[in-house]
C-alpha cells in the first residue's frame, strides 16, 4: 500500500505519483530536473494510465497536457456564430488539438452537441465544403483530419 501521494503541475507539465516516500521523492527530484526541457517540447497527450515504478507495488505517472480553451470559447475566438461550415472546422481544430488524430462528422457533432453549442443544419456538408476548400482531407470513407491550410484560413 502507498504510504505517500503527490501530484504537482508548473505549466504544461503535471506529476502524479503514489508510492514509498523514498521513491516518490526521487521520481520528483528527476521530474523537477527535466521541467526547463519538458517546457521546450510541444505538449503530448499520453493515454498511458503509468507502469510500475522500480519496485512492485509502487507507480507513477507523468502527463503533459496541451492548455487548451474551452470548445466556446475556442468557437467565439475563431467567429463561427454565423458560418456552420466555419463552426464545423473550428470544432474539429478543437478536437485535433485534444488529442484526435483522425474525426468523423459524427464526432465533430457529439462534440458541439456536449458541449451545448448548438447543432449544424448538415454537418456532412459543412466536411463536403472544407473538403472541396483543402481545409480537410478524407481518410478512407468516413475518417478525415484538417489540413494545414484549414488551420490557417481559422486565424
Amino acid at each position: 500500500m502507498a504510504d505517500s501521494k503527490i501530484e504537482i503541475k508548473v505549466g504544461n507539465v503535471s506529476f502524479s505519483g503514489e508510492g514509498d516516500g523514498k521513491w516518490l521523492s526521487e521520481q520528483l527530484d528527476k521530474i523537477l530536473e527535466k521541467i526547463p526541457q519538458l517546457a521546450e517540447v510541444a505538449p503530448t497527450r499520453f493515454g498511458s494510465d503509468g507502469g510500475d515504478g522500480t519496485e512492485a507495488g509502487e507507480s507513477g505517472k507523468v502527463t503533459t497536457k496541451k492548455p487548451s480553451a474551452t470548445l466556446a470559447s475556442y468557437l467565439k475566438e475563431k467567429k463561427t456564430a454565423t458560418n456552420q461550415t466555419r463552426k464545423f472546422l473550428a470544432t474539429a481544430v478543437w478536437l485535433h488539438d485534444q488529442g484526435h488524430e483522425h474525426l468523423t462528422t459524427k464526432e465533430v457533432t457529439k462534440a458541439l452537441s456536449d458541449k451545448k453549442q448548438g447543432s449544424l443544419t448538415n454537418p456532412s456538408n459543412c466536411l463536403a465544403q472544407n473538403v472541396s476548400k483543402g481545409f480537410c482531407e478524407k481518410v478512407g470513407k468516413r475518417q478525415f483530419y484538417v489540413t494545414d491550410d484549414g488551420r490557417t484560413s481559422l486565424g
